[in-house]
């Protein structure tokens, strides 16, 4: 079972679509996060200035009072001294309380019913006596007032004096928690603003994918042809819409090729076929000497020696298109090699009388049958289309970190119109097919130069002849396909 379990889980990696949620609805969730994030921060330093501006005021206004009965305490030392301000303490608008004791512990004077209010263990212990700003603490009375305490002593003729001061806070209080709901319901409004307009903003942002969409879903294994329009696109899809352009062309000409190369293909074997089954029907309609039979036979050799040479070319391309498998280089001597060659060609060139001239000389970094065999295919089409009594030059140089082999002929040359379809399958210059090549050989050759990671071109000049050049890199850079010996 648990087999079972981890073959499946190996078949569908990555998330579940079903789980998988939308770009719209993680923009969505993020944009109103972050507003929510950043209008809570915003309301709650608001706060913060708020509060404490009026913890600020309450905390002057003790330091206020604090020095109005320093003054009290130095001018007379006697709680007749401070009967004023024990009557502003309890009359208009300001509600504070004031209790001081004498340097013997006895309260010397105090605001009448100060003790049912504020007890004196209430009050925290007094600061040294020159502090400027004494800390002042919050105090929530038995009835649920709050209160702001401040204790402190003060020296009058160098005798103690303890003084305690009491402010009420409880509408500051009140203001601060209702201010805290109002900032609080601010905040939870902004957030459900804010995901509205999230989702509206999203929507109408994200509409030009849904219309890529339904533009790309238009294009179907006939209609290659078609592309998606790159203006009228935000910027940031202007760039997918090129690249979607892109394979859709690539697609077209492989689509192109493959339906070019698959008439070819059946071009090609139909015509040998048909040729070993037409001489078979004629030479079976009657009894023939052996004579007959054996050019019927040599002839359909010929056809087969064609057909399998046809499908070793064609698996070798296809091998080299589709194989990762490294190849062995090494550093040879590109001439010795070259005249190697040409002395394969040497019966031929005898009885055509065309010679081969090789000009040059330097080391190649390749893989020895594979450079042989893209040689040998230039010089075997040099050797076809050379006039008798001409001549195939072979030039070999070395520079810039590469090695140049270039086959030249003397024969009609290749219009410009086709110099950019030879390297492809099956295209020949002669249209009518009767040449004995089958168009793959120069398709071979650039299989096997993209194998080496390097080049193959052609120049050629009507009625003086063609050049083409293979390019090799003298080494190859490390690339997990070629290794060296």
């Amino acid at each position: 079972m648990s087999s079972r379990t981890d073959e499946e889980s190996a078949a569908s990696p990555g998330p579940n679509p079903a789980h998988a949620r939308s770009i719209a609805s993680r923009l969505i969730w993020l944009y109103t996060i972050a507003a929510t994030v950043v209008l809570c921060s915003g309301m709650g330093i608001l706060y913060w200035i708020v509060v404490r501006h009026i913890y600020e005021e309450d905390t002057v206004f003790l330091r206020d009072k604090l020095a109005a009965l320093r003054e009290d305490l130095y001018e007379a030392a006697a709680p007749q001294a401070l009967n004023e301000e024990l009557k502003r303490a309890r009359s208009g608008d300001e509600t504070y309380w004031i209790r001081v004791y004498d340097p013997t512990g006895r309260v010397m004077a105090a605001t009448p019913n100060m003790d049912e209010v504020l007890p004196e263990k209430a009050f925290p212990s007094p600061a040294s006596a020159g502090t400027a700003t004494p800390k002042a603490i919050e105090y929530r009375s038995a009835s649920g007032r709050f209160f702001l305490l401040v204790a402190v002593t003060e020296e009058v003729n160098r005798q103690p004096y303890a003084v305690q001061i009491a402010q009420d806070s409880s509408n500051d209080k009140q203001f601060a928690q209702e201010f805290a709901v109002l900032l609080l319901a601010v905040a939870a409004c902004g957030a459900i603003a804010s995901g509205a307009i999230a989702v509206g903003v999203t929507k109408r942002e994200l509409r030009p994918l849904q219309e890529m969409a339904q533009a790309v879903e238009r294009i179907d294994a006939k209609q290659l042809h078609e592309r998606v329009p790159r203006l009228g696109w935000p910027s940031e899809l202007q760039p997918l819409a090129a690249a979607f352009n892109k394979m859709v062309a690539r697609l077209e000409s492989s689509f192109t090729r493959l339906s070019q190369f698959s008439a070819d293909l059946a071009h090609e074997f139909r015509t040998p076929i048909g040729n070993m089954r037409g001489e078979a029907e004629v030479v079976l309609t009657r009894a023939r000497m052996p004579n007959d039979y054996r050019a019927v036979l040599e002839s359909s050799v010929e056809e087969y020696d064609r057909l399998s040479g046809m499908i070793d070319n064609l698996l070798f391309l296809a091998r080299a298109e589709t194989a990762d498998a490294p190849i062995e280089c090494s550093l040879f001597d590109a001439r010795a090699a070259v005249e190697k060659i040409g002395d394969f060609f040497e019966t031929a060139l005898e009885e055509q009388n065309i010679k081969i001239s090789c000009l040059g000389e330097c080391e190649v970094y390749a893989e020895p049958i594979l450079f042989r065999r893209a040689v040998s295919n230039l010089v075997s089409n040099a050797v076809r289309v050379t006039l008798p009594g001409g001549t195939v030059f072979i030039s070999i140089v070395t520079g810039d970190s590469v090695a140049r082999i270039s086959v030249i002929d003397q024969g009609r040359g290749i219009a410009s119109k086709h110099l950019t379809h030879v390297f492809d399958r099956f295209y020949r210059v002669d249209a009518s097919r009767h040449s004995k090549g089958t168009g793959l050989g120069l398709a071979l050759v650039r299989s096997i130069m993209q194998i080496h990671k390097g080049e193959a071109s052609i120049v050629s000049e009507v009625g003086r002849g063609t050049t083409v050049t293979l390019t090799f890199p003298t080494r190859m850079t490390p690339s997990g396909n070629h290794n060296d010996r």
